[in-house]
């Protein structure tokens, strides 16, 4: 087991910091799910397969990962300052539908684009609707220490009450706050947020529950706080999510949490991924310009070339995506699986000099913050360098894979159609020569002209066969 530690950066600090586990070689994680009332864009996606190599790299390291996930299908107001409509409300009055259809449409989409995009299942996926208990005993828990205040419209969280609201996200409440404080009647603050909602007379809505306090239905914060509670306890190591939420959601995680519970602090590292730039703008469905996984797939692309276009970004760094750079990220992959899946028949030797030092640079570079594009570099140069045999490549191919998560020791040409070129076939002849008379170099000269056309080959027992990619 290699002895680097695991460096990642935590928000709640502002910088990075090596992994302390609350439990020795434990950790457990949540992360923030979708809000399901409509596709899941591919913006959307960046926060999983983040979460999904935070994952691996536990396992690598030989930890008992325990990580929860949470399903938004309820409490999600279309303004962040506590007024508006209900998403999930607002999206089944547009269809004609019910709240319950629409979550569970979408939900199945976003599991299945994890699927294709090989993130490993949480170990709990939780709907906010089927924890409504949870969250009336977290309200009642934070009412009992005096946290709250009723208005006409619900049940608040008092800021005033808990002194270092502003500390996590650095906010300036006299600046930030400017004319929200009419957002809602009655709100002491404008920065006070809902737990629990009331529901309107008059109004029909399909989402709704007794609690203590009238028939109503929670606010967005307290869903995670409650389910994390009843997974993972008072206090847990690492909570995952995008930029976006640091100021609000977060925030009133935190606010709530610790009041609650009077731990501080209630998680220990804060992580999230930045923004997907989408051709210039941020991708959101207000703006109406998402894309979804589908539409890649559809285009021709392999949706492991959106996986592969993601690792070559630092999940803290913006990255923008472009028709032209979703091609490039296609082509990159399919070149780099068209080799290495021709070493899934080899024998795997990690003895061979050179390796070690390659897989202390892996491991370097997965434990300080995720460094995906350090790690995806380095299996490209693996597979380039000519002074190793095909059982170390493969050694260090599965290795990596293990955190990239490409599936780059599967035969990519099981998913692509046959052709036929007499020139093509001769030169594949000739490279199959080169092979069995041990002219690596001869071989890996044919392998490269044929990528530069477009054509990758596949080496099987039966012998190489090639098709186009691209």
């Amino acid at each position: 087991m290699t002895a680097h530690e695991v460096s990642l950066y935590n928000t709640r600090t502002r910088r990075k910091e090596a992994f302390v586990p609350i439990k020795p070689k434990e950790v457990k994680i949540y992360t923030c799910g979708p809000t399901v009332y409509s596709p899941q864009h591919i913006g959307n996606m960046r926060p999983y397969m983040f979460a999904d190599l935070l994952r691996r790299t536990f396992l690598l390291k030989g930890f008992s990962v325990f990580h929860v996930t949470n399903i938004t299908d309820v409490g999600h107001l279309t303004d962040d300052g506590d007024s508006g409509d209900d998403k999930m409300e607002v999206a089944a009055k547009k269809s004609g539908r019910k709240a319950e259809e629409i979550a569970d449409e979408y939900t199945a989409q976003w599991l299945e684009d994890r699927r294709l995009l090989n993130c490993v299942d949480p170990d709990v996926l939780c709907k906010a609707t089927d924890h409504i208990a949870e969250q009336v005993a977290l309200c009642q828990k934070l009412e009992s220490k005096g946290y709250t205040y009723r208005i006409s419209d619900g049940i608040y969280f008092d800021i005033s009450k808990f002194p270092g609201y502003a500390n996590f996200a650095k906010l300036d409440l006299l600046k930030e706050g400017e004319g929200r404080i009419k957002d809602v009647s009655g709100k002491r603050h404008y920065a006070d947020f809902a737990l629990w909602k009331f529901a309107e007379k008059g109004v029909a809505r399909q989402q709704e529950w007794d609690s203590p306090w009238g028939r109503g239905f929670p606010g967005w914060h307290l869903e995670c706080s409650a389910m994390s509670w009843r997974y993972l306890g008072e206090r847990f190591d690492i909570h995952t999510g995008g930029v976006d939420h640091i100021k609000i959601h977060h925030t009133n995680e935190i606010a709530q949490s610790e009041a609650a519970f009077g731990v501080n602090p209630w998680v220990s590292y804060w992580m999230h991924n930045e923004f997907l730039d989408f051709r210039g703008k941020k991708m959101s469905k207000s703006l109406g310009n998402i894309c979804v996984l589908r539409d890649l797939i559809d285009a021709g692309f392999h949706p492991l070339s959106y996986r592969y276009f993601f690792l070559q970004a630092h999940y803290r760094k913006q990255q923008t995506f472009t028709d032209e750079a979703m091609a490039a990220a296609d082509k990159g992959y399919r070149r780099l699986r068209a080799v290495t899946e021709g070493l899934a028949g080899c024998e795997s030797d990690s003895s061979e000099e050179g390796v070690e030092k390659i897989v202390q640079r892996f491991y370097a570079a997965v434990y300080d913050d995720l460094n995906a594009p350090q790690v995806l570099a380095l299996a490209g140069e693996v597979v380039r360098k000519s002074g190793l045999s095909d059982s170390a490549r493969r050694y260090l191919v599965e290795l990596i894979d293990s955190w990239l998560g490409l599936n780059l020791l599967s035969p990519l040409s099981q998913e692509l159609g046959k052709e036929s070129d007499p020139r093509i076939d001769d030169l594949v002849q000739r490279r199959e020569a080169a092979r069995q008379e041990k002219n690596f170099s001869e071989a890996d000269r044919i392998r490269d002209l044929l990528m530069d056309e477009g054509v990758t080959i596949e080496d099987t027992p039966d012998g190489s066969t090639w098709h186009r990619f691209k």
